[in-house]
């Protein structure tokens, strides 16, 4: 899944999105990152409160991954074979 994050709003669908990839309730996720189901529950509904070390938890018990680039930067393509690599 790649998704470009603009609002506090897309960050709680993605990471609701990430969690059931992962198969986890909110109580399980909870439970991994030290917090109770409900803050799960308002993280997917408004991440705006979110810390930057429960959003790295979460990314990280979800197996998700979080990139920054330069928004007005070209994309990156590879045009070589894999064995320049």
């Amino acid at each position: 899944m790649r998704q470009t994050i603009a609002t506090s709003h897309q960050m709680g669908e993605i990471l609701a999105a990430g969690r059931r990839r992962a198969s986890l309730t909110q109580a399980e996720a909870a439970v991994r990152i030290g917090v109770s189901q409900s803050r799960i529950s308002a993280i997917e509904a408004d991440s705006g409160t979110l810390t930057l070390n429960q959003l790295l938890a979460l990314f990280g018990a979800y197996g998700l991954q979080l990139q920054a680039e330069d928004r007005d930067a070209p994309a990156e393509t590879f045009s070589g074979s894999a064995a320049e690599w």
